[in-house]
């Protein structure tokens, strides 16, 4: 009897300290998660396959050290048209070690295309490093234990599709990232819906762009630092531009600049 006993509690003591072990495990350990974003342009459709995403959790300073996340759907052509205004796809949610993470990857593959005025073309991809090495992008962000970090690669489709003087187009992608733990956001509504505005947030170094819903005319910048900020309100259609100057930006939180009107 005292030898079951002995050995009821030995199992006890040993479930005991794997579920220890476990818990301990599962504490040191981060959850990163990507998002794909969009900063508006002014065509119908912009089409980007994105094959692959890499994190690079180690301090190697050459190329080893990359971790492949797995993509939410993969491959997947995304209109990043369909990501503005606070809009947003999941690309990856994966657990890592916690600890540092100095560089994010994004791979993108060759099905890409934009659709301007109704006609579709092919958006040949260039980027300097060869698309199969991918975009790289500095992170260098510390990840505590049990705790989920959030980051967004926001596409300036304005700046990353470039006419190649033969009446083509050529994908350059310029993108920036951006977190809820180092920025704010800007947002308002355009009521002159007619004046067709476009809206730009600047500080005297970055320009963070926007283009209001066509029927609302509401319109949210994410990922501004924090700081003042000017709003300009880029009108067209006979309207006046408007800015709005000493937007204060706070991190963690929306900036609502409220209603502009604009006069002709």
């Amino acid at each position: 009897m005292k030898t079951t006993r002995s050995l009821w509690v030995l199992f006890i003591l040993f479930s005991t300290v794997l579920f220890i072990s476990s818990c301990k495990k599962d504490a040191e350990k981060s959850r990163l998660t990507v998002y794909l974003t969009d900063a508006p342009a002014d065509y119908d459709a912009v089409n980007v396959e994105v094959v692959g995403i890499e994190v690079k959790a180690s301090s190697d300073p050459g190329d080893g050290g990359w971790i492949t996340m797995p993509m939410a759907v993969s491959p997947v052509v995304y209109n990043l048209l369909e990501f503005t205004n606070g809009m947003e796809t999941l690309l990856s949610t994966f657990e890592l070690p916690s600890g540092k993470i100095s560089q994010l990857r994004l791979i993108l593959g060759d099905n890409n295309s934009i659709v301007v005025n109704g006609v579709s073309s092919a958006l040949p991809l260039e980027v300097p490093s060869g698309s199969e090495s991918g975009l790289k992008f500095n992170i260098h962000a510390d990840l505590i234990a049990g705790v989920e970090y959030k980051l967004w690669i926001d596409f300036d489709m304005a700046r990353s599709v470039v006419e190649n003087g033969a009446g083509g187009y050529i994908l350059k992608p310029v993108l920036r990232t951006f977190t809820e733990a180092t920025s704010g956001a800007i947002k308002g509504v355009v009521s002159t819906l007619a004046a067709n505005a476009t809206v730009q947030a600047m500080n005297g170094i970055d320009i963070i762009s926007a283009i209001p819903d066509p029927v609302t005319g509401e319109f949210l910048i994410r990922g501004v630092p924090p700081g003042p900020w000017s709003v300009l309100i880029d009108a067209n259609n006979g309207y006046i531009d408007k800015t709005i100057n000493n937007v204060i930006v706070t991190t963690g939180e929306v900036a609502d600049i409220g209603s502009i009107t604009l006069s002709q």
